[in-house]
């Protein structure tokens, strides 16, 4: 039987998001930060060229190949199988309402209903309800990310991993860009694509 991600309610994710002592960014929104006294790891993973990122940042950018959007959404599969067992969460950097009743409406729909989930169950929500994806759905969360990288035009989508000492932002550039605290993960991180390749 193939299982059906499930929506982890705002307050849920938050509570575990700070036990992980990451900080919330914005009110309500699935932009979790390290606190500042942390050493982060970032690790970028990049598609197509893009002038908007300052050099400083590139430098921990790492090409990725084309087709972009099928690469960056195997290798975040590939990340989560090998380096990151357990849960994989996926929620909005902004809130479901905005997403479902502006940002994205004209295909988010289409695309949550494609996982089973009801879109109903997120328009109204003002929060970053967390999509569950669990380690048997590998291939919905390949195709639900690989989707969001083909469509998003303005808004940013983060992935948490629960109890593990990372979140990944999926950029609408057609980037993830990954933050950790965890030094041999962040290696393990900058070495896939060339594995892959």
């Amino acid at each position: 039987m193939i299982g059906v991600p499930w929506i982890i309610d705002y307050p849920v994710v938050l509570e575990q998001m700070r036990e992980q002592k990451f900080k919330s960014l914005y009110y309500n929104s699935g932009a979790f930060g390290f606190p500042s006294d942390m050493d982060v790891k970032i690790v970028g993973w990049l598609g197509p060229p893009d002038p908007t990122i300052k050099a400083h940042v590139s430098d921990v950018g790492l090409p990725i190949p084309e087709p972009y959007e099928e690469n960056l959404a195997r290798l975040l599969v590939r990340a989560w199988q090998n380096h990151l067992p357990g849960r994989a969460w996926v929620m909005p950097m902004s809130h479901w309402s905005y997403e479902l009743d502006f940002g994205s409406r004209e295909w988010m729909p289409a695309l949550l209903e494609g996982i089973g989930i009801d879109p109903g169950l997120l328009l109204t929500r003002n929060n970053a309800a967390a999509i569950e994806f669990a380690p048997d759905e590998t291939q919905m969360l390949e195709r639900f990310v690989t989707r969001l990288l083909q469509m998003l035009q303005q808004s940013d989508f983060a992935i948490a991993f629960p109890r593990r000492p990372v979140v990944c932002t999926l950029h609408h550039h057609k980037q993830l860009w990954w933050q950790t605290s965890d030094e041999s993960l962040a290696e393990n991180l900058r070495n896939l694509p060339a594995k892959q390749a």
